[in-house]
């Protein structure tokens, strides 16, 4: 039997996960990142403690598998898209890390709208452009600290870097750049007249050579070796972007299917032979298979903010079921199942990291009264991030056929009670896949092609992906739902061009 380690870092922890070749999950070590807020729409990380807190997991993963480390044949990465992580000639970070859910660009997107600057850059790389991809802040950074850029020498991903300091080897990898403006998606390589369109010119030659996901980028070193306790030498791959490491750890794989990641962000997703140009999804980038486009509808509006309601609402109960063996998400469910979704009209705009609506949009409770408790109001939180999937969906079903079948995971996949939200406010059946760790699944699938432990990826996911059950929706609530999500877009644009009245 042979091992593969995935390492996935998302945009709250850093996790590191070792697989049998059937993708069976043997351990999980999960160690938790500072974010850093140093003003608001600033979402920062420290780089060295990064790197030192994905050793840890490695470790801890490594020690929990009972494995010898000389088993693992490959590792590979996956993590968070966008965001921005520099390293300089020194081979030191050269600013802090800058994670996807950072709006400090948001001015740029709106100037590059209104200078038409926009158009020009859909021409070559077919997608918008968000204030969180490297581009904006690149550009924000020029403006406001040029001097970073200048002891600058690599412009990395998250993965990138963190692959980086394993191997000593600087690359970057196409899934993620191609879905940051950063490459021509028509030649498939950098572009230098693209990056003068943002007024980046010089960036050109900070960008590493590119490499497909199940390609080799080295070997763990000498000295990452002594950290993370791998052995020198394991082969280490590029990996890729989590979108695309979800979606192969669910079996995306052909035209016919879709998959939806409900975690920090929303993530909806479908792969074709060819992008879609008629303006209607916001991102086409290349998918991890070669030949395939990643057609994804996405935003930092799921999950992440029912976090933030336990965090901040429900401490109490969190501790109460935790000295009871329980776990706060029983109750979260037990309380959103015991309502109706006619019986409570509170509207939630899931937007406490970020929108897929307006870029200074805020979270917000709409019809909250004197009657109303927690219970209602995470009932619409439930519903609200489910809302703002299915306006992502929407989108992407106007460019093909309905899926038999929508596959779901994040950790909204673990809640019976939200996945039927899901299917009955969709009205498609929700395939619910295995829980584990899809991110790290995903990037050690390419760790095992690029060592020859599968042959391609439908090898692999044919060995590695496996649906525990399918939610079918019930008819009688189509219009329950249909009812209320039209309210959902009726509070969005009645608010909208108040946003601005809440910048500092």
């Amino acid at each position: 039997m042979k091992y593969l380690m995935g390492i996935d870092n998302g945009g709250t922890f850093s996790k590191a996960a070792i697989f049998d070749e059937n993708g069976t999950q043997i351990s999980v070590a999960s160690v938790p990142t500072v974010t850093i807020t140093p003003k608001p729409g600033y979402t920062e990380r420290d780089m060295e403690e990064l790197w030192q807190v994905n050793a840890q997991a490695v470790r801890q993963a490594i020690e929990k598998s009972g494995i010898d480390p000389k088993e693992i044949a490959g590792v590979s990465f996956s993590g968070h898209g966008k965001g921005l992580y520099m390293v300089g000639y020194d081979g030191k970070p050269s600013y802090a890390g800058i994670i996807s859910t950072d709006a400090r660009a948001w001015s740029y997107v709106k100037k590059w709208k209104e200078d038409r600057t926009a158009e020009k850059v859909y021409q070559k790389t077919f997608q918008e452009i968000l204030a969180c991809q490297p581009v904006s802040i690149l550009a924000w950074l020029k403006d406001h600290e040029s001097e970073v850029l200048e002891r600058t020498q690599y412009i990395f991903a998250v993965k990138d870097y963190v692959r980086f300091r394993m191997t000593g080897e600087a690359f970057a990898e196409y899934t993620d750049f191609s879905g940051g403006n950063l490459v021509n998606l028509t030649t498939h390589a950098y572009d230098k007249e693209l990056l003068e369109y943002f007024g980046l010119g010089e960036v050109y030659e900070k960008l590493p050579p590119l490499k497909y996901a199940a390609e080799l980028c080295g070997c763990v070193t000498k000295e990452a070796a002594e950290l993370t306790h791998l052995c020198e030498g394991t082969p280490v791959a590029a990996g890729m972007f989590d979108v695309n490491a979800c979606g192969i750890a669910s079996g995306l794989s052909d035209e016919r299917q879709m998959c939806m990641v409900a975690g920090t962000w929303s993530i909806n997703e479908f792969i074709a032979k060819e992008p879609v140009l008629n303006g209607t999804v916001a991102l086409n980038s290349m998918f991890c298979i070669p030949g395939y486009y990643l057609i994804e509808e996405s935003s930092p509006t799921s999950a992440g903010n029912m976090e933030w309601f336990i965090r901040n609402l429900m401490q109490k109960e969190k501790t109460e079921a935790k000295e009871q063996g329980g776990s706060v998400y029983d109750v979260t469910n037990a309380w959103v199942d015991s309502i109706e979704p006619q019986d409570n009209q509170i509207i939630f705009l899931p937007f406490l990291n970020g929108s897929n609506e307006d870029a200074l949009a805020k979270g917000t409770f709409i019809g909250l009264t004197a009657y109303h408790n927690k219970k209602h109001m995470l009932r619409a939180v439930y519903e609200g991030i489910v809302f703002s999937h299915l306006t992502h969906v929407k989108k992407l079903l106007r460019n093909r056929e309905v899926p038999e079948s929508i596959r779901l995971s994040g950790g909204a996949a673990n809640s019976d009670v939200w996945v039927q939200i899901f299917a009955d406010a969709l009205q498609i059946p929700i395939d619910v896949i295995e829980d584990k760790e899809l991110g790290a699944q995903g990037a050690a699938i390419s760790a095992g092609i690029a060592v020859g432990v599968y042959a391609d990826y439908q090898e692999a996911i044919g060995k590695t992906v496996h649906i525990t059950k399918t939610i079918q929706p019930r008819p009688a609530y189509r219009e329950i739902y249909e009812q209320k999500y039209q309210t959902y877009r009726r509070v969005i644009e009645g608010l909208s061009g108040v946003w601005e009245c809440f910048e500092n």
